[in-house]
């Protein structure tokens, strides 16, 4: 019967990392392949058609931009945290001696160089995530000063790279806590551990799968489009605010008091 408990270690546990590499494999070719049947491959589209919007925007509609950014910044720096603490704990509980999770309760393996695997996994994990996170609230600060370089030449397309770069390790770090959610339940076991994977990736492939046609954005002029309405030029100018600087119209920029 020990033999038995210990080679569903054995069996299981592999069984449900291939499973979640597999599926995350699969999803992988297809934002390559077919990008517009995941989420993460539709919101990339919608994330270039806004910055090409916001790379044109005067500089009124400049804090608009800087809005979203700072909110994913908060964020990836919120959940970098969150997956720091609980490396932190898991640190603390390698090196701590007690055997609550190696009792009768738990079927399988439940020798000390298993527990001790399990518990550097997890860790593994938690570092992964926290790198990720820290790395996406990097490229989406570079892209905050580089939508904020007033009266520049700068293209659309570095704007563009540090947002879809910013993105694409958000997603890595949740994936990381996806499979740290996977490994935490091999504490308990290796069937509870298979069972998760199964239903994770049953889960992730709702979430992943993408059904709505991507959107072709066109962006019109808003000046044309109040002449095409009978305004005239002088009206237009007039009802035009006057330029502000948008970094330290920004609270969050600037420790200055803007007076409008």
């Amino acid at each position: 019967m020990q033999l038995e408990k210990g080679s569903l270690d054995l069996v299981l546990v592999p069984c449900g990392l291939v499973i979640m590499l597999g599926y995350h494999l699969l999803l992988l070719y297809r934002i390559l392949r077919h990008p517009g049947t995941t989420v993460i491959g539709y919101e990339n589209h919608n994330k270039v058609a806004w910055v090409h919007r916001m790379v044109r925007s005067s500089p009124d509609e400049t804090s608009l931009a800087l809005s979203v950014v700072s909110s994913n910044i908060s964020a990836s720096t919120n959940l970098a945290s969150l997956s720091i603490a609980l490396g932190s704990l898991i640190g603390a509980w390698i090196s701590s001696t007690t055997k609550v999770f190696m009792t009768e309760l738990v079927y399988g393996d439940r020798s000390q160089a298993t527990a001790t695997v399990k518990y550097i996994s997890l860790l593994v994990c938690f570092l992964a995530s926290f790198t990720c996170f820290i790395h996406s609230a990097r490229y989406y600060v570079q892209a905050s000063f580089l939508i904020t370089t007033l009266d520049s030449d700068v293209p659309a397309g570095y704007v563009e790279h540090a947002v879809i770069r910013g993105g694409n390790f958000w997603s890595m770090g949740l994936r990381a806590l996806y499979f740290a959610t996977t490994l935490l339940m091999w504490i308990f076991g290796p069937i509870p551990m298979f069972a998760c994977s199964v239903l994770m990736v049953v889960i992730l492939h709702m979430l992943d799968t993408n059904s709505l046609p991507l959107h072709q954005h066109q962006f019109t002029v808003r000046k044309r489009h109040e002449q095409l309405r009978g305004l005239t030029p002088a009206t237009i100018a007039a009802r035009q605010p006057s330029p502000q600087n948008p970094i330290l119209s920004n609270p969050i920029l600037s420790p200055v008091t803007f007076f409008s």
